[in-house]
């Protein structure tokens, strides 16, 4: 098993977790470098940090955004790794974890849900942005607006009307774009945990 599969392995994951956006092994401004991160509703992030060996699993505990949890990305966060390299109390506080068998991923822990703390969310945001940034360079000239806007380029091609199968962005499923104020519920990690 290697890093690169169970990098895989998390994006699946993080995807059957719900999450509707997810990156992996994209830089942040803290100098945190998620395996992989997913986002859900209401802003509520999801960290999963892989680990083939334990050696990488003791080494990763030194690093600046675990020593001082309150400096990471992730409402919840997850280790991920080969099934028994880790035992759940060798965990950091609040974390859960994952453990994957044959190409599948189980639960062993959940994590807490509200770990990140307002700091944390600005390095999601700058995470955030900083792919959109990778994403508009790779597309220029045209700018992400525009790039956007590839179905109204399309109703153009067809003489007004989209081409079977797609409906006006304004028909698009987007749970990112649903106002919060009609969840019947506020997730508990809502509220950024104090640094």
């Amino acid at each position: 098993m290697t890093h690169s599969h169970l990098v895989e392995d998390a994006v699946r994951w993080l995807r059957s977790y719900r999450c509707g956006v997810v990156l992996s092994e994209q830089a942040c401004v803290s100098g945190e470098m998620p395996d992989a991160i997913g986002w859900k509703r209401a802003c509520h992030s999801v960290l999963v940090e892989c680990k083939v060996t334990r050696a990488d699993f003791l080494a990763d505990r030194g690093k600046p955004f675990r020593v001082k949890p309150n400096r990471g990305v992730g409402c919840e966060r997850f280790y991920l790794v080969p099934a028994g390299l880790i035992d759940n109390k060798e965990l950091p506080e609040g974390w859960g974890l994952l453990e994957a068998v044959h190409g599948r991923v189980r639960m062993m822990q959940p994590s807490a849900k509200n770990l990140r703390s307002a700091y944390g969310f600005r390095c999601e945001m700058n995470l955030l942005l900083a792919s959109l940034r990778r994403v508009e360079v790779r597309i220029e000239p045209q700018s992400i607006t525009d790039f956007l806007k590839w179905k109204n380029r399309m109703a153009g091609y067809n003489r007004g009307s989209l081409p079977k199968g797609l409906s006006p962005a304004a028909e698009e499923f987007n749970v990112f774009l649903e106002d919060e104020s009609e969840l019947t519920t506020e997730p508990a990690n809502w509220r950024a945990v104090k640094p």
